[in-house]
């Protein structure tokens, strides 16, 4: 009796110690990254698990490492930081069994079903509900961050809300006139910009360090064609918002330099990168990281690591279009790029807050921006212009040069407008040559097993490419491109009875896309709205088609 007390005692002034001790290792390790966050904003897991977080990814306990980026601790994270540093050398100590009871692992939810015989749009019609999440609400040591209203996710994996995903799903809310969820989720974005100052790439704690391609003023845009005028008076603040964060340092970064999202050239000319404030590995592809940067014999870690994080901020993770070495992610270089895309939507965004000030009579700021995306404009038409190759591209501002690379990207300048039409035609012309393929258009011509490069197409590219092209009168082409893309969405819908992420477009093979760290996801919020966006377009309502076979047009010859 006497020794199972003296090892109570033991224990009592031993967990103290320990505890302090784990704390203090834990806190120095994270030091850089505590000084780059508030202490009100929420840490992610790999923060605030530290070595444990390490150790259960080591282990490779699930098959996809978002796994326990989303498990929800049971108590204070630094108490099972403290139990397991107890427990782990003890001989009979059990990894997966000490996860399994302190935390709850993300739930597979029940497969969804469609009725049978359901038509293409019918399909999409019905998976909105399915596809609908509500979070008012988050355990506090949760990864997921909490919003006012319902929203809806892309599907699969991915159980919240995307930053950029989310304006091409709400394009096909609109269709499908559920107005309502649209307005939640701009409202959802809004208080997000509001709480944090930007709009987090999705709403988990291990996203907040960066953002995605800025949508928020197409979305503001989307639903003004419902509510009017006044929804850009709304929202003029949090407008405001996007562009401070996106523009945050213009003024202090010296001409030839960088910092954070701001570019600034040799001749003062302001542009924007992708960005993540952390340099540590990304929280939900925790050991995929690691594994790139032990490849990668000659690159700085913290540098590499922040490039794989600028690289999802972009979106577009990955593509060899970040890469030195098209088929080396270890070349990655993110944020010595000044991408054309990223820069045609905050042109867009200045463009609608000099219209949200003019409507708010604020006539100086509405001068103001409208000077600045005028020369944001110009500047696009000069450093992201390929002269030699005739079409739009990124630009590697520390060399000063172009990327010849001809990539889905160079649309966005037509999309936005703003192309010159000389080189809308140009850019056109050489993605019909290069671009174009049998089941819709291809990301890129390089096809080394990155999902963001061939021979997959993605939707939101696709429909850039339509609204892009019928801006500048290639409505031929704009239709070949959506049709192609529609057909083999129908074609795999038709054999699979779902939708996906992303397609191959190029080849025999067409149908569900592949590549990347993570299997094909079913679902899918951004394809469903481009699909009943296409359809619409070349298939209204009135004309009662519910699928591409109805159309009535052969298919696009290969």
């Amino acid at each position: 009796m006497r020794k199972v007390e003296q090892r109570r005692l033991s224990t009592r002034l031993i967990y103290p110690l320990l505890l302090a001790g784990i704390v203090a290792a834990s806190c120095t390790a994270q030091a850089e990254d505590n000084q780059r966050m508030l202490s009100s904003t929420p840490q992610p897991p790999d923060v605030r698990l530290g070595p444990l977080y390490h150790a259960v990814q080591a282990a490779k306990l699930y098959p996809d490492q978002k796994t326990f980026a989303d498990a929800v601790p049971h108590g204070d994270p630094t108490s099972i930081l403290a139990d397991w540093q107890m427990q782990k050398t003890q001989g009979n100590f059990d990894l997966k069994r000490f996860v399994n009871t302190n935390f709850t692992l993300p739930a597979e939810g029940e497969k969804y079903v469609p009725p049978a015989g359901q038509s293409l749009r019918e399909h999409i019609n019905g998976l909105w509900p399915v596809l609908t999440r509500s979070a008012s609400q988050a355990n506090q040591w949760d990864s997921l961050l909490p919003l006012p209203k319902p929203y809806v996710v892309p599907g699969g994996r991915f159980r919240e809300v995307y930053y950029w995903d989310s304006y091409f799903t709400m394009l096909g809310l609109a269709e499908s006139g559920h107005w309502d969820r649209v307005q939640d989720m701009v409202d959802n974005f809004a208080s997000e910009l509001d709480k944090y100052g930007h709009i987090p790439n999705g709403n988990r704690s291990y996203y907040l360090s960066r953002s995605q391609p800025p949508f928020f003023s197409m979305m503001v845009d989307l639903l003004a064609t419902h509510g009017g005028d006044e929804v850009y008076s709304k929202y003029r603040p949090q407008l405001q918002k996007e562009y401070d964060y996106w523009m945050a340092d213009t003024d202090s970064v010296a001409a030839g330099d960088a910092s954070k999202r701001v570019v600034k050239l040799k001749d003062g000319t302001v542009l924007n990168r992708y960005w993540d404030a952390r340099d540590v590995p990304r929280t939900e592809s925790y050991m995929d990281d690691i594994n790139t940067a032990d490849k990668a014999k000659n690159r700085e870690k913290a540098a590499l690591y922040r490039d794989l994080r600028a690289g999802a901020a972009s979106g577009w993770d990955f593509s060899s279009r970040w890469f030195d070495k098209p088929d080396d992610l270890g070349t990655i270089h993110t944020t010595r790029i000044v991408p054309i895309d990223l820069n045609a939507l905050v042109f867009h965004l200045e463009k609608t807050l000099a219209k949200a000030n003019r409507i708010a009579k604020d006539d100086a700021a509405a001068k103001r921006f409208d000077a600045q995306a005028e020369t944001r404009k110009q500047a696009i038409n000069r450093y992201l212009w390929d002269e030699k190759q005739g079409w739009y591209a990124d630009y590697d501002w520390q060399k000063a040069s172009v990327r010849p690379q001809l990539t889905a990207a160079a649309l966005f300048p037509l999309y936005l407008q703003a192309a010159t039409d000389e080189h809308a035609s140009k850019t056109a012309s050489a993605v019909q040559a290069q671009l174009l393929k049998e089941g819709g258009l291809v990301t890129t011509t390089v096809n080394n097993g990155q999902q963001w490069d061939a021979p997959n197409g993605w939707a939101p590219l696709q429909w850039a490419a339509v609204e892009g092209l019928n801006h500048y009168g290639k409505q031929e082409l704009a239709k070949e491109v959506g049709m192609r893309f529609l057909q083999n969405v129908q074609a795999t819908y038709d054999k699979e009875h779902k939708l996906v992420e992303k397609y191959v477009v190029e080849g025999k093979g067409l149908g569900g896309g592949g590549g990347g760290e993570y299997p094909l996801q079913d679902g899918f919020g951004w394809t469903n709205g481009v699909t009943l966006k296409l359809l619409d377009l070349y298939c209204p309502k009135d004309k009662t088609c519910n699928n591409v076979g109805d159309i009535g047009v052969e298919k696009a010859a290969q």
